[in-house]
């Protein structure tokens, strides 16, 4: 049995690296550029701070800010860290410096890090779940390079959870609102603005529903009073701080739902990524049954999010190592003979740059078409897909 077993594992590895070869092979077709950073550790979380970039002299980049997180082992230490990307302007491979990652700054933090998200109006402020219960809060600028030996020492922490998690939302309205999910079956809301430097807070609301782990939390990018959640136990629930009870709670997969996403131009649409290998789109008027179902993905989806610059795009990950672009405007276009078999008419662009699961991704609305990828096999990737394949006039 183990010899099979380890048979099994050793053509599965082959695999992965011939289809990996093949991608290699093809990037200078596919991508306007593509950067593939080392990390020591791998990083479960990633995301694109809003804050504006900056200019790099003597060169066509300029440097955009990301957050990044460690999952160590062997007793090691765990950071949240903050990343600069120097990027070609306008796309395309600049001829003078190649583009790069460099980590800037390492906080030390207690456990590894699950998720980690920006506030909206500070993006300085940023929060972080880890394998513990509390949630921090971190003043990037304030805080100080990580030395060796140093403590875990966030500006707030946050209580309200019996159990670790990975949902984590800002309100894009109300500043310094955040909502949290975990397996504790428990939603939390702290007003993180209520409290002083270096405070402990307790949760404003908690919210009771789901009977299962709450993957993640998202607030509504329209109304400054709704979010949604989605859990294990298979449900869609849209909330109202204005009511103590759900609005609106749906069973919308066969199998746990992973992470859902609000539109950012169309208040009624959403989409929600589920272990049953699907990604669903939403009307919220009607979310007993799906709009449409996006079906290629081989294994569970994990994460979806809307393209920040483009109405009808969405990107999902799954833990069959790719990241898939999606287009709406796509969907029922006629294909030609033998295009079926690369996937449906939406499915724009798949990426296949990570030999191991893709634990987060993020869009940057910065710069158009450009997304950060990361994944278990310690990489992290910043990429743009060729002009040709998005045909943006």
């Amino acid at each position: 049995m183990a010899e099979q077993n380890a048979e099994e594992s050793s053509s599965a590895a082959a695999e992965v690296e011939e289809e990996y070869n093949v991608w290699k092979k093809n990037t200078p077709f596919l991508y306007n550029f593509i950067i593939s950073h080392p990390l020591e550790w791998p990083s479960l979380t990633v995301q694109w701070l809003p804050s504006p970039q900056q200019p790099v002299a003597d060169s066509s980049l300029s440097i955009h800010k990301l957050i990044l997180g460690t999952h160590t082992s062997d007793e090691s230490p765990n950071f949240l860290m903050i990343a600069d990307a120097h990027l070609p302007e306008n796309g395309g491979d600049p001829v003078d410096v190649p583009p790069k990652v460099e980590i800037v700054k390492r906080m030390h933090i207690d456990g590894e890090v699950n998720r980690a998200r920006c506030m909206h109006q500070n993006p300085e402020l940023v929060a972080a779940k880890t394998g513990g219960v509390e949630v921090y809060v971190f003043d990037s600028v304030k805080q100080g390079d990580a030395v060796e030996g140093s403590n875990c020492e966030p500006n707030l922490t946050l209580r309200g959870h019996e159990k670790e998690g990975y949902g984590l939302s800002w309100s894009p309205f109300r500043e310094g609102y955040l909502l949290s999910g975990s397996n504790d079956h428990k939603i939390c809301l702290w007003d993180v603005g209520s409290v002083p430097q270096g405070g402990v807070l307790d949760a404003k609301n908690i919210f009771l529903a789901h009977e299962n782990v709450v993957e993640d939390v998202s607030w509504h990018t329209k109304n400054e009073n709704l979010f949604g959640s989605v859990g294990d136990d298979r449900l869609l629930i849209v909330w109202d701080l204005r009511a103590a009870e759900p609005q609106h709670s749906f069973t919308v997969h066969e199998r746990e739902v992973n992470y859902l996403s609000f539109n950012p131009y169309n208040e009624w649409i959403l989409a929600t990524a589920s272990s049953d290998t699907t990604v669903g789109l939403f009307d919220m008027r009607k979310l007993n049954s799906p709009l449409h179902v996006l079906t290629t993905h081989m294994e569970e989806v994990f994460q979806v999010e809307w393209d920040p610059n483009h109405e009808t795009i969405l990107a999902s990950s799954a833990d069959d190592r790719r990241l898939m672009v999606w287009d709406l405007n796509r969907i029922g276009d006629e294909q030609q003979e033998g295009e079926a078999e690369d996937g449906p008419p939406e499915l724009l662009f798949s990426h296949g740059g990570h030999k191991a699961k893709i634990s987060d991704f993020s869009w940057s609305k910065n710069m158009p078409w450009v997304l950060s990828t990361v994944a278990d096999d310690n990489t992290l990737q910043v990429w743009q897909m060729d002009d040709s394949i998005v045909n943006e006039d």
